[in-house]
């Protein structure tokens, strides 16, 4: 175990732009880094990434490790980014690797411990260094966010984690800050890559995405159609934030599947989350308990999102979003 030392950070890349979840599990990472006294290494792939490999040196990175050239496999396989984790990881041998728990690290982690022979914790909200063990203790959510566990892994290095959005505030620049830029090349055994790309379809963004986004107001199936939507839409954009929905509204074709929020979608930390005709299934509560406050609004005062939520209004949302929307005007208008 003496032989793995360090923290390693798997950044995201958004248009050669260090993303705001890798700032957050930056932040993190330093806290850990420090903690043990030990460095904290930053792994970034992409193209042309040089001068932003310079730039993650400002966020708390003690070492930059940057693959910028010769990637035809930049948005590609994740058998690929496994493979070049891997082999920086062979290199530095850190105790901890850290992901964001996004669709890119949901992917990888699995499959990135498997190949290292170890545990992975996913979808954590907290992590700390046991003062005296020097262990990583792991807190995550279970039984659909109703408690949180702590885990502990004794017997196993490195270990590998994925942090949820949003869970820890952004790293902030210090433009001051030096350290070492390490430019790596890996060569990758094209026999062990099982999946072929055959086409990149590219989603156009429009808003906040949902895992950045501070208010979300979502609807699930008591919304009852698409139509019901636009009143979601007009508090959302009132409030300046985004839209988001359960399963029911995206197997009924209401709504994009792109917004859906819950275990088979998009896990999120809002301050403030509006939940409109939803239940409170567990599969939904798991992508949404880490908001900071929910507010429910059914016309079943015995649906379970009332037991989660820290505010309730118990009607129908015809009648009650109009009313809250003009008050939020009205509030925004003072």
């Amino acid at each position: 175990m003496a032989d793995y030392k360090g923290v390693l950070i798997c950044g995201e890349l958004a248009e050669d732009k260090i993303t705001t979840v890798t700032k957050e599990l930056t932040n993190t990472g330093r806290r850990l880094s420090d903690d043990l006294n030990q460095p904290l290494s930053l792994l970034l792939i992409g193209q042309n990434i040089q001068e932003t490999a310079a730039e993650a040196i400002s966020f708390g990175a003690d070492r930059v490790f940057y693959i910028a050239e010769g990637l035809p496999f930049a948005e590609s396989l994740p058998e690929h980014y496994v493979a070049i984790i891997a082999s920086v990881f062979n290199q530095i041998k850190p105790s901890i690797v850290l992901l964001s728990h996004t669709d890119m690290g949901r992917d990888i982690a699995p499959r990135l411990a498997a190949s290292l022979g170890t545990t992975v914790c996913m979808d954590c909200i907290e992590l700390e260094i046991d003062a005296d063990s020097k262990s990583l203790l792991q807190t995550k959510p279970v039984y659909g966010g109703n408690a949180m566990a702590v885990w502990v892994s004794v017997n196993y290095r490195p270990h590998v984690v994925t942090m949820r959005p949003r869970s820890a505030s952004p790293a902030q620049s210090d433009p001051s800050r030096k350290g070492q830029i390490v430019p790596i090349t890996v060569e990758i055994d094209e026999s062990t890559i099982k999946g072929k790309l055959l086409e990149t379809v590219k989603e156009e963004a429009k808003g906040i995405k949902l895992e950045e986004a501070k208010v979300i107001v979502a609807g699930g199936g008591g919304i009852g159609g698409s139509e019901g939507f636009q009143l979601i839409q007009e508090l959302a954009q009132v409030l300046g934030g985004t839209i988001g929905i359960t399963r029911v509204p995206c197997d009924e074709g209401w709504m994009p599947t792109s917004l859906e929020i819950g275990q088979t979608g998009h896990i999120v930390s809002p301050d403030l989350y509006f939940a409109i005709g939803i239940s409170g299934a567990p599969q939904h509560l798991a992508g949404c308990s880490g908001s900071k406050c929910i507010v429910a609004i059914n016309k079943d005062p015995e649906a379970h999102i009332f037991k989660e939520a820290d505010f309730g209004i118990v009607g129908d949302y015809r009648e009650v979003l109009p009313i809250l929307i003009e008050k939020c005007k009205a509030l925004r208008a003072t």
